[in-house]
């Protein structure tokens, strides 16, 4: 396994047109590779607008075998630049049933899918005079929890609003993944008071890298974006950020500081499972 790998986080300019945002989208994904990123990561909702009323208009099936124009344009991103793709996510709808889902595709080197990870939890919040956004008005959450391996070892994958439920990162730590990723699109609200916070908290939990990849702003949309795209190490330090616009955050990972961290403050040999086991049951 190796020691070290390259992570770039595309904080993509994401307008209405899908077609538009799968080329910008691969540009800047060929040019991470260029730039030597062995993992890539698209942000939440890369090929559309981001908010309830456009899910719809914009889903997709996502059937390797028969792909629509945003799966069939991410498997070639990912065998054109010989990169692990972390695809942001896209409305998807399901087959059959029709149901609304925000889903992110990882892609391997050769452009074959290799993990799909449905948001979990949500967006439903509502900041009395600043912010309310009701996902579950559209969407239907997905119901597992989704991994993905590579070379340097094995990474978490959800999105956005899943960052603030910390099981999700325990569990993937527990399973062995050396890093989380986050495809997200906090917005100027929720950003400034938690996006940094929120990495940094499931970075030191569970001593490893977390990262969360978002569009840029775009201050003529409906839904404002807060950017600042991230790279945190198990240390909780801040590896690599930005500002807002568009943009490419490049961080160096050295999975042995994933190591020397659990040495050095060892709580996953310190976890007392004999006195908090599960509670629902209570």
């Amino acid at each position: 396994m190796s020691a070290t790998l390259k992570l770039a986080l595309v904080q993509l300019a994401v307008g209405a047109q899908k077609a538009a945002n799968l080329v910008r989208a691969r540009s800047k994904v060929l040019e991470a590779a260029k730039a030597g990123a062995n993992i890539v990561v698209l942000p939440e909702c890369f090929n559309s607008p981001y908010g309830t009323q456009y899910f719809s208009q914009y889903a997709e099936e996502i059937d390797s075998a028969s792909p629509s124009e945003s799966i069939r344009a991410l498997s070639e991103m990912a065998r054109d630049s010989k990169v692990f793709l972390v695809g942001g996510s896209i409305p998807e709808r399901e087959k059959g049933t029709g149901d609304l889902f925000n889903t992110c595709t990882v892609w391997s080197p050769e452009g074959q899918l290799v993990a799909k990870h449905r948001k979990v939890h949500l967006f439903d919040i509502d900041f009395p005079g600043k912010i309310a956004f009701k996902e579950s008005e559209v969407l239907k959450p997905g119901n597992s929890l989704s991994e993905f391996s590579t070379p340097w070892g094995k990474f978490g994958v959800a999105i956005c609003y899943d960052m603030r439920f910390p099981e999700v990162a325990m569990i993937a730590a527990r399973r062995g993944c050396v890093g989380m990723i986050y495809p997200g699109a906090f917005n100027q609200t929720t950003g400034p008071l938690h996006w940094e916070l929120l990495l940094r908290a499931r970075a030191v939990d569970n001593q490893i890298f977390t990262a969360a990849c978002s569009p840029a702003l775009d201050s003529s949309a409906t839904y404002h974006a807060w950017g600042h795209s991230t790279i945190v190490d198990p240390y909780a330090r801040v590896v690599a950020t930005t500002a807002e616009a568009e943009d490419i955050v490049y961080g160096t990972l050295d999975l042995s500081l994933a190591e020397e961290v659990r040495k050095s403050v060892p709580v996953s040999l310190q976890r007392r499972f004999d006195i908090y086991p599960d509670v629902a049951a209570d």
